[in-house]
This record gives C-alpha cells, sequence and structure tokens, in this order.
C-alpha cells in the first residue's frame, strides 16, 4: 500500500443535507483534529447523509500513536454533534492495500443429490432453507443471507489474521426490517414517527435481571427482548 499515513473518519447521518452535514459534522470533525502531533493535513467530503474526513500525518509518525489521538478528539467531537451522528475510524489501510477478493455462494445442488425437505439446505420445491429455519424463496433473499454470512461468520473470522487490517463487505444486501407507518392513520390516532421509533427501541432491548441462590447453584435470570421476526416486531404496541 503505497498511501501516505492517514485515517479516516466516516460518518452517517440520513437525515442531513450535504450542507447541514458540512456545518455540524465535518467542521467539528476538522477542529478537532487540529493540533494532532504529525498532523500535516486534512481534506474533507461532504455529501447527503455523509461525512469523509481525511487527516494526512508525516511519514515519521507512528500510525498508530496517530489513530489513538484522533479517537481522543472525536469524543469531543461528538459532543457538537446532531443526535444519530456516529463518526466511525475506518481501518489502518486505503483500498490499495487489497490483497486478495472473494465470493460467498450457494454450493450447487448435484442433479442425483438426495433432498431432505426440512433440513438445513435446498428443498424440493427450489428453496433453500437456511440452518436458523429461514426459508429463502428468490434471489433478493439469498443474497442478503450471504452477505449475512459474509459479515457475521466470515469476517469476524478472518480479522483474528496477523497483519491484516481489515476487511471489506460489498454485494449482496444488509438484512433490515423496515417500518413504513401510514401517516393518515398515525394522525388519526394521535401518534407521530417518534412515537413508533421509541416503541421500537424500547422493546428491542435485553435485560439482565441478576441471578437466584439456590441449594448452592446459581440460576442466571435473563430478559431476552431481542426482534427476531417480523412476527414479533408486530405484536409491538404504540402508545
Amino acid at each position: 500500500d503505497i498511501t501516505n499515513k492517514q485515517a479516516q473518519i466516516n460518518t452517517v447521518a440520513p437525515s442531513l443535507s450535504p450542507y447541514e452535514i458540512e456545518k455540524q459534522v465535518t467542521l467539528p470533525i476538522e477542529a478537532a483534529l487540529a493540533g494532532i502531533p504529525g498532523l500535516e493535513s486534512t481534506r474533507s467530503i461532504s455529501r447527503n447523509g455523509f461525512s469523509q474526513v481525511t487527516a494526512v500525518f508525516s511519514e515519521a509518525t507512528d500510525i498508530y500513536f496517530a489513530r489513538q489521538q484522533v479517537l481522543e478528539r472525536l469524543i469531543e467531537a461528538r459532543e457538537a454533534m446532531p443526535p444519530g451522528a456516529d463518526p466511525r475510524l475506518g481501518p489502518t489501510s486505503s483500498g490499495l492495500g487489497e490483497v486478495t477478493v472473494w465470493t460467498v455462494h450457494f454450493a450447487k445442488r448435484a442433479p442425483d443429490a438426495p433432498v431432505r425437505d426440512g433440513a438445513p439446505g435446498w428443498q424440493s420445491d427450489g428453496t433453500y432453507l437456511t440452518p436458523e429455519g429461514e426459508r429463502l424463496t428468490d434471489e433478493m433473499q439469498r443474497a442478503t443471507y450471504l452477505r449475512t454470512v459474509q459479515d457475521w461468520i466470515i469476517r469476524p473470522q478472518l480479522r483474528t489474521t496477523l497483519g491484516l487490517a481489515g476487511v471489506d463487505s460489498i454485494g449482496g444486501y444488509e438484512k433490515q426490517f423496515v417500518v413504513q407507518p401510514d401517516p393518515m392513520r398515525l394522525t388519526a390516532l394521535g401518534l407521530t414517527f417518534r412515537h413508533i421509533a421509541e416503541a421500537l427501541e424500547q422493546n428491542n432491548t435485553s435485560l439482565g435481571a441478576g441471578y437466584i441462590d439456590r441449594g448452592g447453584e446459581a440460576l442466571v435470570v435473563r430478559s431476552p427482548g431481542r426482534i427476531a421476526t417480523i412476527a414479533e416486531m408486530a405484536q409491538i404496541v404504540v402508545t
């Protein structure tokens, strides 16, 4: 990687325009980074809902020391940012440092391979059943599942490799639960989008209730409350 020593700070704030991104996100970050030892220059990009600030350091600077200084300055910068804006520090290597690319795909079913309906794998109707019990019926659902496998199974294991700076995921679809309220019905019930957002946040939290000592044993009390399916989300009460 021939890129100079730099640290990239990426911030996503979907509700802000480019002008607001520059004033409320980009400028506070640039101001917070000023004065870091070894800092030579900063450049930035402010777009709709997205800010990227690149801090360039001298070649004599220890990049890990510089990243630590950037992280400490970001704590101060967060206080001046609007709610929901969360600046993230990028990897130590840029895109020029990518050394290998791989793809994740479903293994093709052999024509004479036995099909066991109800077991994980390809089903007789052409769908795919995941180990979690989710049935994938079309290409979009299968691409979404492959992205989930990449992000939550493959990527964490690869990041333990010595000398690896980062793992980027490209392609597929990130799994999302999308709520599309009817504004007219909300108004008729005296509710707003904020009520829905608060109800979803409050009902998507797991809590620990401590433990109970009995006969020399400790019984852990849990209250799982994370949303796992669309049906569970539909049962949330909005008040």
